[in-house]
């Protein structure tokens, strides 16, 4: 019988294969959530690189956000993201949202990339 840990695994390793197929090459915005934090990364797969990254735990965002695990706060890391990412280069991306549904947090993360000049 397999443990929640196991599933969750599975489930983002088949979200991340399936992203890969349709990828043309693009990088993609990683999205982990923790119950205090979130964190987001834009990720090169054919280099292995991380081209930018954002979370609530940066310098840049420890004074604004008070708490680290709300939509405010996935707001904030979001923008955060897109800017990072637009100063490297990046323009397109296609959303790794992981293991997680595409709904609160995740979801205003990705509002806000988007709305910072990412497109997916």
């Amino acid at each position: 019988m397999a443990t929640k840990v196991q599933n969750t695994r599975r489930r983002a390793e088949r979200i991340r294969r399936t992203l890969k197929k349709v990828a043309n090459g693009r990088p993609r915005l990683s999205v982990f959530r923790s119950s205090k934090h979130i964190f987001a990364q834009v990720i090169d797969d054919a280099n292995g690189h991380t081209l930018a990254a954002a979370s609530t735990l940066d310098k840049d965002l420890k004074g604004k956000v008070k708490n680290g695990g709300n939509i405010d706060a996935a707001t904030q890391v979001g923008k955060l993201v897109a800017e990072r990412a637009s100063k490297a280069g990046v323009k397109e991306v296609v959303f790794d949202r992981g293991a997680y549904l595409f709904h609160g947090r995740v979801k205003a993360l990705a509002d806000a990339a988007r709305e910072g000049g990412l497109e997916f």
